[in-house]
């Protein structure tokens, strides 16, 4: 049974949370081995109770006993659907029938899709952006933050108390020990959110930008950050922001070399490998990724680290006369949600001929990247004089410490 949390956050809010030990692949897709948090809140209004999203389905009677240790789940007078996704809706249809006829509160985008999903009829109050609702003696603002990561997304921010319940930004995977910034490793943290960043939003990830432009300009300062997954933040929550904008906009971590290759026999790997050791005589900081008959890493890692790479090495042999798959699959994800303008040397060896290098420039080259290609036929002799150049042209183009 998954392990649930209760916590105070505020002197009538409270975080329910659900450590989710059980998924190994967020969205069917993406490695997690570190586990996940589902977050709700429940905000006593004084006049009755605002349940502020849910858990994942499949959890339904757990969600309704944690939520019977702080309140009666028949006193639940208002449910507020920040984000329709399934694993923040999926105990949805347990508190509608638990607690009668509570009136929710979401985006117009989101009724049709709620009751399609769990085939129920709602008691619907449609939100406008920048609306002040009134909750008993509680207010709530509206802000609309459409792809984040659905369209239909909000975010609501409590000014009395300071807290912003952000949906799915400002989150992370992770099971954290602690239920605040304040009690985890943050850097540690900071790692599994940039992760989630690249592989939840990571295609959207303008959308960040204009998300926290949009708080600036309505005045939004939370003491408190309440996302759906990960810690609270209340110790520094500026902290999270300035890391979510940054990564949003694929800001270089000074020296930093992302280093992703599939080799099914040695001659890319020791290609590669003259790439690298030359780029950490030059001073770079590499993070490799092997993709072997020995190892086969995460790709939401590979992602993850896409993000603040100032630059990129992706090896690769050319394999019935295409891209190694599992490489051509992890460049074409790269490409969509860690699309940048910085530079990539592809590393590519083929045996009757010639393709992967050209494909995989190809798809970098549309997404932005500044690519360069290294090709070679059969074991990579021949050219190491010319991977030691192209890693100094790569290393002489990036910061170094």
């Amino acid at each position: 049974m998954a392990k649930t949390r209760v916590a105070r956050i505020a002197e009538n809010l409270y975080l329910l949370r659900l450590d989710d030990t059980e998924t190994m692949f967020f969205e069917a897709l993406w490695e997690i081995p570190e586990g996940v948090t589902y977050n709700a809140y429940l905000l006593d209004t004084g006049e009755g109770l605002a349940l502020l999203d849910g858990w994942k389905r499949g959890y339904e009677g757990q969600f309704l006993d944690t939520l019977r240790s702080v309140a009666e789940p028949r006193d639940v007078k208002w449910v507020i659907v920040h984000h329709v996704e399934p694993d923040h809706t999926g105990t949805l249809p347990s508190i509608l029938g638990e607690a009668g006829n509570p009136q929710v509160l979401c985006h117009p985008m989101a009724v049709g899709l709620l009751e399609a999903l769990y085939n129920v009829r709602l008691n619907v109050r449609v939100l406008k952006d920048g609306e002040r609702v009134s909750l008993g003696g509680e207010e709530l603002e509206v802000l609309y933050t459409p792809w984040l990561h659905w369209p239909e997304t909000i975010m609501t921010y409590h000014k009395r108390l300071g807290v912003l319940f952000s949906g799915d930004a400002f989150g992370s995977y992770s099971i954290p020990e602690g239920v605040s910034d304040g009690d985890v490793d943050v850097e540690e943290l900071l790692g599994f959110s940039r992760k989630y960043l690249a592989t939840v939003v990571g295609r959207y990830r303008q959308h960040i930008v204009k998300a926290v432009e949009k708080l600036s300009s309505r005045g939004v300062e939370p003491k408190t950050i309440a996302p759906l997954h990960g810690v609270v933040w209340r110790v520094n929550p500026g902290l999270i922001i300035e890391r979510f904008l940054s990564w949003a906009r694929a800001e270089p971590a000074e020296g930093k070399v992302l280093a992703v290759y599939g080799s099914m026999y040695g001659a890319v790997e020791r290609a590669v490998g003259i790439v690298l050791e030359r780029l950490e005589e030059l001073g770079a900081s590499t993070v490799v990724y092997r993709f072997t008959d020995r190892e086969r890493p995460p790709i939401s890692n590979v992602i993850g680290d896409a993000l603040d790479a100032s630059a990129i090495v992706v090896g690769a042999a050319t394999y019935e006369s295409e891209v190694f798959p599992l490489i051509r699959y992890v460049v074409e994800e790269v490409a969509r949600k860690a699309a940048a303008k910085k530079p990539v040397l592809i590393v590519s060896s083929y045996g009757w001929g010639g393709a992967a290098g050209r494909k995989l420039e190809e798809i970098l080259g549309k997404a932005g990247f500044e690519v360069s290609v290294v090709e070679f036929k059969g074991s990579p002799a021949p050219v190491e004089d010319r991977l030691r150049e192209a890693a100094e042209t790569l290393a002489a183009s990036i910061r170094l410490p």
